[in-house]
Parts: C-alpha cells; sequence; structure tokens
C-alpha cells in the first residue's frame, strides 16, 4: 500500500497497476480531469503538478510531470493539483492573477503554467524575472503568449500573506513524516512495485529480483511505459533511502548519492565547477530536474546523456552495491556498449564520487543541440585542462556524448595535447585525432560530419577561452 496527501485529505491505494502514472491515476482513477494530458514525455508541461515533502520544519513543494511520474513515488508526500488551490475565500493568487493578467486563451497549457507558478511562489519570496523564467521553462504555450502569463507571476506577488497551504504547513509536516515511516509497495496482476527506506533493504530486493528495474526520477523510464507502451512486471524506487540522497564532500570528492535529483546537486556541482552553471540550466526544465538523478542519467547508459561525458573528463568513479559488498569503479570503465553497463545481476549504483577540484585545474563544457534549453543533445564536449609552466598541457582528460555508441573518452586526442604547448598547432592535431577516436552516425539530431566538424569546432572554443586571437583561429563552419 502506498499513502500519501491529495491537498489535505490522506490517500491510500493498494491494488493499482505499478506501471500506473500520477496523471493516469488523476484522470481515469479519480475522474480529476483539470490535469491536462498533453506530450506523455515530460515536455510539454500541460500535465505539472505539485509535490511538497517535509524540509526542516516546514515543506519544500517543487513541480514535476504527472505523466511520468509513477503512482508509487507519492507515498509519504502531498500532492497538489489546479483543482486544490482555490478556498471558499476564491481563487488562489496565482489563480487570480492569470485570470486578471489574460494568461489563458484556449486554456489547456493553463493549469500547468499555474502550478509551475504556485511552486515558484512557494520557493521564492520576490518576483525575480529570471527566476520565474526558469520556472516556467519546461511549459508550453502555443496561443496566449508568454508576455500575459509572465506578467501573472509578477502580480501574483501583490497579495501578501500565507495561503491555506502555508497556514496548515507545519501539520503537514508532520502528517507526511508519519506517512512516509512506513515502507509503500504495490501489487496489481503479478506486478509489484517496493519502496524501501534503507540500502540494506534495498539491496537484498535487488539481489533477490535481479531482474527489477530501478526507478529514481523516472524520467526516461517513464516514457518506456508512456511512449513505448511496456508494462514492467517489477519497479523497485530508490526515492526513500535516505543514504542515495546524500550530498556532501568527503575525503576530497563530492559524494553524490545515485537517488539525489539535479535540483538537489546543482548548488554543490557549480560551486566546484562554474562551467555546470550553464549545462544544468539547460538539461530538461525544472520539472525535469525536480526528478532526474545522476545516477539514473548514468545507469541508462544513453550516449547522448549530459553528465557522463562531464563526470568522465573529471575523472568520477562509481561506488556500486550488490547484496553487502561494494566496489569501486572508475566510470570510464562502466560503459560497455550501448545502452550496456558493467552493473552485474542485482548490483546497482550507491553513489558517484567526483574528485574535488585542485589549483590550476580548467574545467569546461559545451552542449550543441537544436534549441538552446530544454532538448536533447546533438553532441557534448567536457574538457579538463591543467597548463603547466609555459602554458604546456601537463593533464588532459577529454570526453564526448553523441559521438559514439557510449559516453567515451578522446584518448588520441588526448595524446595529441598532453605535453605540448596549447596552442594553434596542439589543437588542430588534436581535433584531426578525433577521427580515430569516434565515427558517429547521422541521425534526426545531427549528420556525422556535423557531429565530427562540431567537436573540433569546441577544441577551438576551448582554445579561444584561454584568451587566443580569435583572428588567428580558423574555425571549421558548418552547414
Amino acid at each position: 500500500m502506498i499513502r500519501f496527501l491529495s491537498n489535505s485529505g490522506v490517500q491510500e491505494v493498494d491494488r493499482v497497476d505499478p506501471n500506473t502514472t500520477v496523471l493516469d491515476y488523476l484522470r481515469d482513477h479519480q475522474g480529476h480531469t483539470g490535469t491536462k494530458e498533453g506530450c506523455a514525455s515530460g515536455d510539454c508541461g500541460a500535465c505539472t503538478v505539485v509535490l511538497a515533502s517535509p524540509e526542516g520544519e516546514g515543506l519544500r513543494y517543487r513541480s514535476v510531470n504527472a505523466c511520468i511520474t509513477p503512482l508509487g513515488t507519492l507515498h509519504g508526500q502531498q500532492l497538489l493539483t489546479v483543482t486544490d488551490l482555490a478556498s471558499e475565500a476564491g481563487l488562489h493568487p496565482v489563480q487570480q492573477a492569470m485570470v486578471d493578467c489574460h494568461g489563458s486563451q484556449c486554456g489547456f497549457c493553463t493549469p500547468g503554467f499555474v502550478m509551475s507558478l504556485f511552486a515558484h511562489r512557494k520557493c521564492h519570496a520576490e518576483p525575480e524575472r529570471e527566476q520565474i523564467l526558469e520556472s516556467l521553462g519546461g511549459n508550453l504555450c502555443r496561443c496566449t503568449g508568454y508576455r500575459p502569463i509572465l506578467d501573472a507571476a509578477q502580480q501574483m506577488y501583490q497579495s501578501p500573506g500565507p495561503d491555506q497551504f502555508s497556514v496548515r504547513e507545519q501539520a503537514t509536516a508532520e502528517q507526511l513524516r508519519a506517512l512516509a515511516s512506513e515502507e509503500a509497495s504495490l501489487e496489481e496482476a503479478g506486478k509489484h512495485y517496493f519502496a524501501p527506506t534503507s540500502l540494506d533493504t534495498l539491496a537484498e530486493i535487488m539481489e533477490t529480483r535481479p531482474g527489477a528495474r530501478l526507478v529514481a526520477g523516472a524520467t526516461d523510464l517513464a516514457l518506456e511505459i508512456t511512449q513505448g507502451l511496456a508494462s514492467i512486471d517489477t519497479l523497485v524506487y530508490t526515492g526513500n533511502v535516505p543514504q542515495l540522497q546524500l550530498v556532501e564532500e568527503r575525503d576530497g570528492e563530492l559524494l553524490i548519492g545515485a537517488a539525489a535529483t539535479y535540483s538537489q546537486c546543482r548548488d554543490a556541482l557549480c560551486k566546484h565547477w562554474p562551467a555546470l552553471e550553464e549545462l544544468l540550466a539547460r538539461l530538461g526544465s525544472l520539472q525535469i530536474r525536480n526528478q532526474g538523478t545522476v545516477g539514473g542519467n548514468i545507469a541508462n547508459a544513453s550516449p547522448i546523456g549530459d553528465m557522463p561525458p562531464v563526470l568522465l573528463a573529471l575523472g568520477a568513479r562509481l561506488i556500486l552495491r550488490r547484496g553487502g559488498e561494494t566496489r569501486s569503479l572508475p566510470l570510464e570503465e562502466f560503459f560497455l556498449a550501448y545502452r550496456k553497463t558493467a552493473l552485474e545481476p542485482g548490483e546497482f549504483i550507491e553513489a558517484i564520487c567526483v574528485p574535488l577540484p585542485a589549483p590550476g585545474q580548467q574545467f569546461q563544457v559545451y552542449k550543441i543541440s537544436k534549441r538552446l534549453e530544454d532538448d536533447i543533445s546533438a553532441l557534448c564536449g567536457a574538457f579538463f585542462l591543467v597548463l603547466g609552466e609555459g602554458g604546456t598541457v601537463s593533464e588532459v582528460r577529454i570526453a564526448f556524448g553523441g559521438m559514439a555508441a557510449i559516453p567515451a573518452r578522446a584518448r588520441h586526442c588526448e595524446r595529441a595535447l598532453q605535453g605540448q604547448p596549447f596552442s594553434e598547432q596542439a589543437v588542430e592535431r588534436a581535433a584531426a585525432a578525433l577521427s580515430r577516436d569516434f565515427s558517429p552516425i547521422s541521425d534526426f539530431r545531427a549528420s556525422a560530419d556535423y557531429r565530427m566538424q562540431v567537436a573540433g569546432n569546441l577544441l577551438r572554443r576551448l582554445l579561444l577561452a584561454q584568451g587566443m586571437d580569435a583572428d588567428k583561429l580558423q574555425v571549421t563552419h558548418c552547414a
């Protein structure tokens, strides 16, 4: 059984297919059709709902895409939808601002916008434009236009004071802690869902059920269900295990628990590697970053995942667990072939360990995609450099995603730079060496020639970032 709050009422769910999403539960099981179904892939934001979970004495609010959120992950949380916001006193300030500013035409996208704005108002005390744009980055509107919606985002702050949710926030947090103290499970027609609350229990489940699929953020896994119409027999959720939520510095490394979301680890990552600020801002939408995990991005083994090239270039390692045993594995040994990893049956990623930067080290990452934001990479290049006396490259790690069947280091390219002055001549030799490292394919994101040319241009861009005169560098132009 899973237990959660729907608005302020306790919901108990037992006999439901574990493959059911929150959106399907709301619309098909509860008849709550205010939350809309759009893309069923977490792209359009029409299905946005807000989840609240205990944090300190209050609650942490986060927007998520209901269409790719498995129902079981609601256990111990409060689910808020657009139909929960109005009270006896009238519309919620967010809803009233949308009315007053004419922020809706056809209205299909409006519930999602309202919920993203509601979460934003809960998380931010002031209407700062850039923060508002980030909060709305995962919501698409095709007829109203964004200006009146942005006007509403400003105006919703003109209704000061707590709303009905803030008034009972402390009591809600205590209620949620009581619900979350129990382990959750679902079963229907031979399909199972488990949500262990300890690392040992998780390890035991995975050892006895090695064919089970782990669920972290489900931002990719759920697409197998919503787009591929798959029905998964056993799902095991990692998000209720506190040890997997850790983000801390330990023994000269940044340790990231495998179930820590991008939103949870973003500050720590950007503190040490500021170049990640832009990459993480462009990684999906806020709804996706609120759910997606670094561990899931690695275990997914997609050749176009954004974080694996970064972590390869930074020399990260993984802590893998199976039963009561753990082992450490360099990330570059984890990816074996397309969607194939070094994980043994019943084994899972416990943590990612990234060496903290030392003086003199340089790091940069560049993502190339068709859209600037909320888009999958055509390719992504990550560059780690240490320049010694006279600008000589004393240490280098270069990794790419989108250039091969797996995220991989560019070994020949690295050797062309190692021990050489970081100059135009060395960069041109390194760019030419990329053809020995990779044989990219053509697909709907980019052609093979484009990928190869751009990969070389990213090396040249890295050199330009060192202050070289751009007029001296011949950048290959791509059609």
